[in-house]
């Protein structure tokens, strides 16, 4: 049961994403037809967060609490 568990997760990196996006990138950039160009456009986003779509949230957490630290220091005041 535990093997199957493992081999339904994968981790991917980083530096893997950022490989893979940086070359769609390059591939959108020659690429002619809008459509096709739409449809790399929304894998290389899909892609992306992936990893950082986490990453983003955890960092929109910490300034809400931030912004509302900020607020009450001036509602004290």
């Amino acid at each position: 049961m535990s093997e199957e568990n493992e081999e339904q997760f994968e981790e991917i990196t980083s530096e893997e994403v950022d490989r893979v996006v940086a070359q769609l990138e390059t591939l959108i950039e020659s690429t002619d037809s809008e459509n096709i160009r739409s449809y790399l456009e929304e894998a290389m986003n899909e892609i992306y967060y992936l990893v950082y779509e986490e990453e983003e949230e955890e960092l929109d957490s910490e300034v809400e609490a931030c912004g509302e630290e900020d607020e009450d220091l001036s509602e004290a005041a």
